[in-house]
């Protein structure tokens, strides 16, 4: 999740103007952390429940979405686009079927909680359906997933 967050934070002068150039300064003027790393601060939230309700799917599941609509509420303005920002503010939006990068971009913490790659898979699965419910904006939260809990876990 550091890693994300670093990263986060480094590419965010690039977002809107991107670069291919390898040799830059991390931390230049105008950088700061976006709607990623509020999304990944949420879901570490959910994932702190999640451990202490005995790895309960149903509670990850709810909390995840009360996690995100409370960070995100408090940092509105971290660079959401315009169908989360309208799900951010309603109270029971169901997920609107983005297939963005969203779901992969938050899902980091899982990697760290999950025992086994079937749990963090369910747990990457169960962060993007309140948002990214289509098929890709799943799949691109389990790979990510995935590829963090096999980093954490000393796959090659």
């Amino acid at each position: 999740m550091l890693g994300a967050v670093i990263g986060d934070i480094v590419g965010s002068i690039f977002e809107f103007s991107p670069t291919k150039a390898k040799d830059f300064p991390f931390f230049q003027s105008g950088c700061r952390f976006t709607d990623d790393t509020v999304m990944s601060a949420a879901v570490a939230s959910a994932c702190l429940e999640y451990l202490s309700s005995g790895r309960d799917y149903e509670i990850f599941s709810k909390t995840v979405t009360a996690k995100m609509r409370e960070l995100g509420r408090r940092h509105f303005n971290a660079g959401y686009g315009g169908m989360f920002k309208r799900w951010l503010m309603s109270d029971d939006m169901p997920p609107y079927n983005s297939f963005g990068n969203g779901s992969a971009m938050r899902v980091s913490p899982v990697g760290w909680v999950a025992q086994s790659l079937p749990e963090a898979l369910k747990l990457a699965e169960l962060s993007a359906l309140p948002t990214h419910n289509h098929p890709d904006g799943v799949k691109g939260a389990k790979a990510a997933g995935a590829c963090v809990y096999l980093a954490r876990s000393g796959s090659s």
